[in-house]
């Protein structure tokens, strides 16, 4: 049995039912789950952290990612590039993925997402070169390394460029062989247990990148399977031209008549919804992954979040691919997102506590998960620890529900703990050599750059 402690905390912001803030009290963590949280508890630990001037929050939960992106940040040619053109620049780069690649780009982007207060990570992978073996099982492989609690996803393409979609022949696949992978990663991979660390998605990449066989085979064999659905959907209005050119039906509509509505998928981005298809969402329990950086670099557009929320749409937070967000902080999102709405939409936006608990609660409830979120006794022990004596939050703290939309953060956590366990402490990852993995990551980085 491993346990852990934390004293005497001065503020636990615990996200729950009630939006309670817990002053003065104590965490008790047994084998990965928060069994105790009040005063003065009697249990003692393996391990004690001193909690006094300490600001606890759930650990937060990243619902849409392309870790691969790590590997093509801040390249000069796609900088004021929109979707589409984006996409068919950097497919040139994506087709030479290696496992070499993904590894260390799972290892640096999902540690700078726990620097953060990260502790679960979804991730959409759905290039796949020929030959590059088990990707999937490396970005777990790495979660692993890490301490992360990693939600991976079997992607896919089949409509490359000869096809009418973006990406190049190198990199789609068939639809057979999609399938026989996605059962053989389901079956080596999901764990759907309680506290589960891993756990598998199928993912088809968007409606422009794969067939409308491939989206209905998948939402049929994730049902048989017990796994969810993802998939980029009303990220442009390049998109919602292209569905209406080619099958006659806006996105939504279309992804519904391949069975992909429900309280088992969600979409990332979701901006271009109209007003019938939000009450939809709403009403059929269909969730939104929100990537407001993201959007606003590609100049997508702003997702109609206070609408969404006041209709009671599932909707979680998310950082996106690091080379549409060109990081991979969800605490920085937070703050991007409260005020991109109040620029938005002044009174009607939500406030900065209603966004962490968009990055806790509500990403929670887009992955189908009701043992994170939120800090409860019998829930995961999922957390992140800050020290309210830091310069930068001199005056701020007596608010702590509201701290990362209003003030933010800009240097790493304290503590971050996943399973009960610390993998971050005193801003520092505890499962690798940051220096050494840095080290290595640059010098795979630039050869991959450089093919």
């Amino acid at each position: 049995m491993s346990t852990l402690m934390i004293r005497n905390l001065a503020a636990v912001v615990t996200c729950d039912d009630r939006d309670n803030v817990l002053h003065n009290v104590d965490i008790y963590c047994e084998d990965g789950i928060l069994r105790a949280i009040g005063p003065k508890l009697p249990q003692t630990a393996d391990r004690e952290i001193d909690g006094e001037h300490m600001l606890c929050y759930p650990g937060l939960i990243n619902t849409h990612h392309h870790l691969y992106q790590q590997f093509s940040r801040n390249l000069p040619q796609v900088q004021n590039m929109e979707l589409f053109d984006w996409l068919k620049t950097l497919y040139e780069i994506w087709k030479n993925l290696d496992r070499d690649v993904i590894r260390l780009s799972s290892l640096t982007g999902m540690g700078e997402l726990m620097k953060n207060g990260c502790t679960t990570c979804f991730d959409h992978h759905y290039v796949f070169p020929a030959g590059s073996g088990d990707l999937i099982g490396t970005q777990l492989g790495a979660a692993g390394e890490l301490g992360m609690r990693m939600v991976a996803s079997r992607g896919s393409m089949d409509l490359s460029v000869k096809d009418g979609g973006l990406p190049p022949d190198s990199v789609v696949q068939t639809v057979d062989e999609i399938l026989k992978d996605s059962v053989d990663l389901i079956q080596k991979y999901h764990d759907p247990s309680f506290g589960s660390m891993q756990q598998i998605v199928l993912a088809p990449c968007s409606p422009f990148s794969v067939s409308a066989d491939l989206l209905r085979e998948s939402a049929i064999l994730a049902r048989q399977y017990g796994v969810r659905l993802h998939t980029h959907l009303c990220e442009t209005l390049d998109e919602e031209n292209y569905t209406l050119a080619r099958c006659g039906l806006r996105p939504l509509a279309y992804m519904e008549s391949l069975g992909w509505i429900g309280e088992d998928v969600w979409y990332a981005h979701g901006i271009h919804f109209n007003d019938e298809e939000l009450k939809h969402l709403a009403a059929t329990g269909t969730g939104v992954a929100h990537c407001p950086v993201s959007n606003m670099k590609l100049s997508s557009g702003i997702a109609r979040i206070p609408e969404m929320l006041e209709l009671g749409v599932k909707v979680g937070l998310a950082v996106d691919g690091s080379a549409s967000q060109d990081g991979s902080d969800l605490l920085e999102e937070i703050r991007v997102c409260y005020l991109l709405h109040r620029l938005n939409s002044s009174h009607k936006a939500p406030s900065g506590y209603d966004i962490l608990k968009l990055a806790t609660r509500g990403s929670a409830s887009v992955l189908g998960r009701t043992d994170i979120g939120s800090l409860e006794v019998g829930k995961c022990a999922d957390l992140f620890l800050v020290d309210s004596r830091r310069i930068e939050l001199v005056g701020a703290c007596y608010d702590p529900k509201n701290l990362f939309g209003t003030v933010g953060l800009r240097s790493p956590v304290d503590y971050t703990v996943v399973n009960g366990k610390v993998t971050v402490e005193k801003g520092t990852l505890v499962g690798i050599n940051e220096a050494e993995i840095t080290r290595q990551a640059n010098e795979v980085c630039t050869a991959y750059l450089a093919k």
